[in-house]
């Protein structure tokens, strides 16, 4: 009797029965699959976090290691002016950011190779500048100073793209700033007879150098004028 009465039951409510089955099953199932697909998201927001984070920090170090230089360029360019570039950044580069070289330009007697440097002063020449010169029967290194005295500035061996600069320090005497005269001061490299004045005008308003350091003190004498000069100072 109990048979039959559990079979009736079962046959009355087997659709209720295997519908029940089939939704605890579905409830288990979907439990178990938000559990583990939300481990697999935070997991994921982890790596895409870190990844983030460690981007980041590489481009703050790689910000952090960029350093730049100011370089004033003149004479025969489309657009003279001061530009701003990265250190390793060399002088055509600067010619370039410039506007390029008018017609007529010549930088035969430079070095565009060569690598910027903070301050930098880069002048190019014309081609009737050196030709001019060129016809007097005068070398290069002549021709360099003479075209930047007579034909661009007042300063001789101003121009920093002269490698010229380079092979005239190891010429320079020491010079004692104290009481050196303008001869004596145009001897050093980048000292022209303008900034060779300005030394002793400063020196005669406010008494002898204590240090070398102190030329800097004087208007025109920078950083990379004094760097250039250093070597060759004494008081």
């Amino acid at each position: 009797m109990f048979k039959e009465f559990f079979d009736n039951y079962i046959y009355k409510y087997y659709k209720y029965i295997v519908a029940t089955g089939v939704v605890v099953l579905c409830l288990i199932l979907g439990v178990f699959y938000l559990s583990h697909n939300s481990k697999k998201i935070n997991n994921d927001e982890k790596r895409f976090t870190a990844n983030i984070i460690s981007k980041d920090e590489i481009t703050s170090n790689e910000e952090e290691e960029v350093k730049y230089f100011f370089v004033d360029i003149k004479g025969e360019v489309v657009n003279p002016n001061v530009y701003k570039l990265e250190e390793n950044s060399r002088i055509i580069d600067v010619i370039n950011l410039a506007g390029g070289l008018k017609e007529g330009a010549d930088t035969s007697v430079l070095n565009l190779s060569k690598k910027i440097v903070d301050e930098m002063l880069i002048i190019i020449y014309s081609n009737d500048e050196i030709n001019k010169i060129k016809e007097g029967n005068k070398t290069i290194t002549e021709v360099i100073k003479i075209v930047e005295k007579e034909c661009i500035c007042p300063d001789p061996q101003i121009n920093d793209a002269c490698d010229v600069n380079e092979k005239a320090n190891n010429e320079t005497t020491m010079v004692n700033i104290n009481n050196a005269s303008v001869e004596d001061l145009m001897r050093l490299p980048g000292i022209g007879e303008s900034k060779a004045k300005s030394i002793i005008d400063y020196r005669l308003e406010n008494g002898v150098f204590t240090n070398i350091e102190d030329i800097k003190s004087v208007t025109g004498i920078g950083d990379s004028v004094f760097d250039k000069i250093k070597d060759y100072l004494t008081i």
